[in-house]
C-alpha cells in the first residue's frame, strides 16, 4: 500500500483489519465449498435471471454473520441502533472489501450494509411504524432492499420520474415503471419514488414523494432481469407498480420533498463506488505486478521491459491520487460539507482510471487476462458500468463545470 501522510483512526483501522479477516473466514470459505455453484453463470442463475435460491441464501448468510459480527451495520446511525462509524470508515472498509476480494470472492461485497439495499442513512427517514415493521429484519441482515429511481425516461435527470402516486382516501395508489433497480430481483422492501404532486414537480420544485413498498404487495411485480454483457443473469430489475396501495406510514420523509432522499441516497453510492473502483483498481494491479515479476519474454522477465511495467507504473499513481480524493471527500461529508464539485471529480476520476488499471492488468497478462479465471474482464464490465452508474461520467462533469462558474472556484 502506497504510504500517505494522513493518519487513518486507529478505530477505523481496526475495523479494516477485523474485515479482513472476516473475509477469510466467513467469505472465502463460502466460496471455496460452493465454488462450482458460484463460478458456473447458467447454476448461478435461474432461467429468468434471477440469482439461483441456494445463492440468494448464501448472500443472506454472509449478511447475517456480519451483522453478528458488528460489520454489517458500522456505518449505519446510532438513531437505528448502528455503529455510526459515518463516511470515511465506510469507504475505508468497501476499498478494503474490494481490493481483498476482487471478483472472484464477490460475496464480500455483503460485508458491510450497501446503502441501497439494507440499513443506511436513508432508513433515518423511514416513520416509527415502518421501523417497527421492518427495522429488525433488516439490521440483522435477514431481509434486503432497493433504490427504484431510475425510470425508461429518467435517468441522469431523475426529475422526468414519471411514476405518479394517485390519493386514494388516507393513502396513495402508485402506477408507474422503475429501471435498473439493483438488488430487485431478490429484494424484500423497495423505496419508490412517485410524483405527488404535478405541478411543483413540473416546475421542478419538489412534488417528488418516497414511499416503502413490500416486493409482495398487490399490483407490484419485478417484470424482468436485466442481463448485460452477454451475462446468463444479472441483478438489475424492471419494476411495475400497477395500482400498488401504499398507506401514510409508509412515506420517507416529508410528503412532496422526497427527491433530497434520493440525492442522499446518490451521495453515499458515490462514495462507495469510488472505494469499489479504487479498491478493483488496486486488486487488478497487484495481480499484473505478480504476473509480469514471473512471467518471461525472450530471455527476462517482462517486468523489465517498459511497455509493461511504465503504465502499470502510471496506474499505480492514478490509483493513489483517487485513493486519497476518496478519504478527504469522506471526511468533508463526515464534516457535514456538501462537497458537490470534490464528491463529483472524485467519483468520476476514480471510477476512470480504476477502469484503466483493469484494462493494463489485463494487457500485461496478455491473453490469459481475458480468461473467466483471472475475473479481469469481470472487473472490467463492472466498472464500465460504473462509468455510467451514480450519474454518468459527463453529467459529473457538468455538476463540476456548474460548481466551477458559479463561484465555487476553490481547487
Amino acid at each position: 500500500m502506497t504510504a500517505i501522510a494522513f493518519e487513518v483512526p486507529e478505530e477505523i483501522v481496526a475495523v479494516r483489519e477485523g474485515i479482513a479477516a472476516f473475509i477469510r473466514a466467513e467469505v472465502v470459505p463460502r466460496h471455496e465449498k460452493h465454488h462450482d455453484l458460484l463460478s458456473d453463470p447458467h447454476r448461478l442463475h435461474a432461467k429468468d435471471g434471477r440469482y439461483a435460491p441456494e445463492v440468494v441464501a448464501l448472500m443472506r448468510e454472509v449478511r447475517m454473520a456480519a451483522a453478528s459480527a458488528g460489520f454489517y451495520t458500522m456505518c449505519v446511525p446510532a438513531g437505528l441502533g448502528g455503529g455510526d462509524l459515518g463516511l470515511l470508515a465506510y469507504f475505508v472498509a468497501w476499498e478494503q472489501i474490494y481490493r481483498q476480494c476482487g471478483m472472484q470472492h464477490w460475496l464480500g461485497a455483503y460485508v458491510v450494509s450497501h446503502w441501497a439495499f439494507g440499513p443506511s442513512i436513508v432508513l433515518r427517514e423511514v416513520t416509527p411504524q415502518a421501523r417497527e415493521t421492518i427495522l429488525a429484519d433488516m439490521m440483522a441482515g435477514r431481509t434486503s432492499m432497493c433504490f427504484g429511481l431510475s425510470e425508461p425516461g429518467a435517468g441522469s435527470d431523475a426529475a422526468m420520474i414519471r411514476t405518479r402516486a394517485v390519493p386514494d382516501g388516507n393513502g396513495w395508489r402508485l402506477h408507474g415503471r422503475k429501471i435498473w433497480t439493483t438488488n430487485a430481483p431478490q429484494a424484500d422492501w423497495v423505496i419508490a419514488f412517485a410524483i405527488t404532486d404535478p405541478e411543483r414537480a413540473r416546475a421542478k420544485k419538489g412534488g417528488i414523494s418516497a414511499f416503502l413498498v413490500s416486493t409482495k404487495a398487490q399490483g407490484f411485480e419485478v417484470e424482468s432481469v436485466i442481463r448485460m454483457f452477454g451475462h446468463a443473469g444479472g441483478n438489475e430489475g424492471q419494476l411495475v407498480f400497477d395500482g400498488v396501495r401504499v398507506e401514510p406510514d409508509q412515506l420517507v420523509g416529508t410528503l412532496h420533498d422526497g427527491f433530497r432522499i434520493g440525492l442522499l441516497g446518490v451521495s453515499l453510492g458515490r462514495v462507495y463506488n469510488t472505494a469499489r473502483a479504487v479498491g478493483l483498481g488496486r486488486w487488478a494491479l497487484e495481480k499484473a505486478l505478480d504476473y509480469a515479476k514471473q512471467r518471461e519474454a525472450f530471455g527476462r522477465k517482462i517486468a523489465d521491459y517498459q511497455g509493461v511495467s511504465f503504465p502499470l507504473a502510471e496506474s499505480a499513481m492514478e490509483l493513489h491520487a483517487a485513493h486519497l480524493m476518496g478519504l478527504n471527500v469522506a471526511q468533508l461529508l463526515d464534516r457535514g460539507e456538501p462537497a458537490i464539485k470534490e464528491l463529483s471529480m472524485t467519483k468520476a476520476y476514480a471510477v476512470e482510471i480504476g477502469l484503466r488499471a483493469v484494462d493494463r492488468a489485463m494487457q500485461a497478462h496478455g491473453a490469459i487476462g481475458l480468461t473467466n479465471e483471472l475475473h479481469l474482464t469481470h472487473a472490467w464490465h463492472d466498472l464500465r458500468a460504473v462509468n455510467i452508474a451514480d450519474g454518468t461520467n459527463e453529467i459529473l462533469r457538468r455538476t463540476i463545470a456548474h460548481r466551477l462558474f458559479s463561484g465555487d472556484v476553490d481547487l
